[in-house]
């Protein structure tokens, strides 16, 4: 019996990637392309990196297999009744119809558009770190910070499909400049460019998280006040959700989630400190199990999964 599979895109801040997913969360060996994205692309250019990601990953579906649908997870803020998106980290694309684009690509099956951090939230319930978790959120921690939620079993999406964007809570004791027009976001001050720029302004020399993540491992007196900063905000952040929504679990993934597993350790002690509220200091702050796919895998959830989003 031939599998059925969804294709899976994630459009983020620097790059496309697409795959073919099966209905386990498994990605079909040799589906999986990618291509650049970037704020200095212009819309022709982002518009043939989505076009050749799609239509590499389309063209790997086995011979006699169903696609059952295509799940698109993109960075936002997006319009999910209208299909557009307008990425804070890719200026050119404001009010962009990315669904129409995708749905051009691949006419033969129905195409849904989604919050990349909802997408998170979906695989980690499925096939991750969340299994039989029916509150809680996922996270991503990259070049920019996302979350999505699970609450009583369902996909809390909003209105405009944003519902779950913590990278824009505002964090007490921060006062960092965010692009969305805020001050003391989370993604001003966790996200690894950011937490990069600040360790620079404190007189580091290296440019990328990676070298962020060496010298922390070193040793480096800035690059560990950094990590713990962004730590920090980023457990502040989590325990206020806590508060608000009664998690029992956040799964954060994403490039600089890797930068060290301190990076957690600061996270739980800022979550720690809310004495009095036993429910908000029992949840769980986990890394992501699914690795470098959980975006992938949590756009296919749009489809296999899909009776768990409105």
């Amino acid at each position: 019996m031939h599998s059925s599979y969804a294709l899976a895109v994630d459009f983020g801040g620097t790059k496309v990637e697409a795959a073919l997913v099966d209905e386990h969360g498994l990605v079909l060996n040799n589906s999986r392309h990618r291509a650049p994205t970037g704020p200095a692309a212009s819309s022709d250019e982002l518009t043939l990196s989505v076009t050749r990601a799609v239509s590499r990953a389309r063209a790997a579906l086995p011979e006699g297999a169903a696609l059952a649908g295509v799940g698109i997870g993109c960075a936002g803020p997006i319009v999910v009744a209208e299909g557009t998106i307008s990425p804070l980290n890719l200026p050119v694309w404001r009010g962009y119809p990315l669904l129409d684009l995708v749905q051009g690509l691949v006419p033969d099956a129905p195409a849904r558009l989604r919050l990349d951090g909802l997408c998170i939230a979906l695989a980690e319930h499925w096939v991750g770190a969340g299994q039989g978790i029916d509150n809680l959120m996922g996270m991503i921690v990259s070049t920019g910070v996302g979350g999505g939620l699970i609450v009583g079993g369902t996909a809390v999406t909003g209105p405009s499909g944003n519902a779950g964007h913590i990278g824009h809570i505002e964090v007490g004791g921060f006062d960092d400049a965010c692009a969305c027009g805020g001050t003391g976001c989370l993604e001003a001050v966790a996200s690894g460019p950011k937490t990069v720029a600040w360790a620079r302004a404190q007189g580091f020399a290296g440019f990328t998280g990676e070298d962020l993540a060496a010298a922390y491992a070193a040793g480096n007196d800035i690059a560990r006040r950094a990590v713990r900063r962004s730590g920090r905000a980023l457990g502040q952040a989590i325990a206020s959700a806590t508060n608000l929504l009664d998690l029992d679990l956040v799964a954060v993934g994403g490039g600089f989630s890797h930068v060290t597993p301190d990076l957690f350790t600061f996270a739980r002690e800022a979550i720690a400190e809310r004495t009095a509220f036993a429910f908000a200091t029992r949840v769980q702050v986990v890394p992501s199990t699914l690795s470098g796919a959980g975006p992938l895998i949590g756009a296919a959830a749009l489809v296999h999964r899909a009776e768990l989003v409105a």
